[in-house]
């Protein structure tokens, strides 16, 4: 019986799609990420409340070298990409015993339950 040895095949690995960019080891932008993160918290984690606090973070990161230089706009930072009245479904109807698919009163119609 013949061993196959998975490891002898050549694995390629890709970079990250925006490359990798130093850790902020001198604490520069530190103020900006701790009230992103704030934000964050405060908002329960719904980013798009703290888009300008996450904007200005990634901007101190290009001013400081910290990461490549691009357009915010081409990161989603446009105008048009700006969220409008998302909300967070409160999920009241599970909570009250709601089971979706329960509710439908037709009778199945499935190829093992053809009769």
């Amino acid at each position: 019986m013949a061993s196959m040895n998975f490891s002898a095949s050549k694995q390629f690995v890709r970079p990250p799609q925006r490359g990798i960019f130093p850790l902020d080891h001198d604490d520069e932008c530190k103020p900006q990420m701790k009230i992103y993160l704030t934000c964050l918290k405060g908002s329960k984690n719904q980013h798009n409340h703290c888009r300008d606090m996450s904007k200005a973070y990634l901007q101190c990161r290009m001013d400081n070298q910290l990461m490549s230089e691009e357009d915010l706009n081409e990161m989603g930072y446009s105008q048009d990409a700006k969220i409008v009245g998302a909300y967070e479904y409160d999920k009241s109807r599970e909570r009250a015993g709601f089971t979706a698919g329960k509710h439908i009163e037709k009778p199945m119609k499935w190829w093992f339950q053809r009769g």
